[in-house]
């Protein structure tokens, strides 16, 4: 186990830390999803944000958790 999953494993004994950390599961879940999807296509941000109809910097934020997606971007 990594000293990252200890450090978790500690931190989600807090029910506060716990239930902030499971409300952003699905947004990291499809920030993930997304990142896959573009590397292998051998997409760029760019471009996928080109085909996608929005900005190079939303999908930075979107791959890095800090937008999150309408469902019409989704």
């Amino acid at each position: 186990m990594s000293d990252y999953q200890k450090h978790l494993k500690e931190r989600k004994q807090d029910p506060a830390f716990a239930a902030e950390y499971d409300a952003l599961e699905a947004q990291y879940a499809f920030a993930k999803l997304v990142i896959a999807a573009r590397t292998q296509q051998g997409l760029t941000q760019a471009e996928l944000a080109a085909r996608v109809g929005t900005s190079k910097a939303n999908i930075f934020k979107l791959e890095h958790g800090v937008l999150n997606p309408s469902l019409e971007m989704a």
